[in-house]
């Protein structure tokens, strides 16, 4: 009886082992929340996929999906599109469509300028400026739910 127990123990923790090490360096599931990645993806709702090898070895290219720490709240995961990578110069406009004159930024070396899809509805890197790859989380692969809208990102 103990090493029928003791069987199952090692089987439950090998299956605990086996997913922490896919989560911590393959890949994980994110379930949306916001409006800032509206039309591509839905406010509530959507199940994506990320990978973790290209936030890893720093592949992000601009046009990708990523979910990554909030600079401002480091406990909060915020999913937006990458719009420039390090060397990249940008035109900011403060507010979508301001009368005021675009500033331009230069993406320091290690950094990201990533945006919300709805401008309106996003608080993005036009608020905090650059983001730091090692804040990066994973590039979204796959949205996997709701299964009638799978697409590959």
């Amino acid at each position: 009886m103990f090493s029928d127990i003791a069987r199952k123990f090692c089987q439950v923790f090998n299956l605990f082992c086996c997913v922490h090490v896919f989560h911590a360096h393959v890949g994980q599931l994110h379930y949306v929340v916001g409006p800032s990645m509206f039309p591509t993806l839905n406010a509530t709702g959507d199940l994506l996929f990320l990978e973790r090898f290209s936030v890893r070895f720093q592949k992000v290219n601009v046009g990708d999906i990523v979910v990554a720490c909030s600079p401002e709240n480091p406990r909060v995961l915020i999913c937006k599109r990458v719009l420039a990578v390090e060397g990249d110069s940008i035109s900011v406009l403060p507010e979508p469509y301001a009368q005021d004159a675009a500033k331009n930024v230069l993406i320091p070396k290690g950094h990201v300028w990533l945006q919300g899809d709805d401008p309106y509805k996003s608080r993005d890197s036009r608020h905090y400026g650059p983001v730091p790859y090692a804040l990066l989380q994973g590039k979204v692969q796959l949205r996997i739910w709701p299964p009638h809208s799978w697409k590959k990102f």
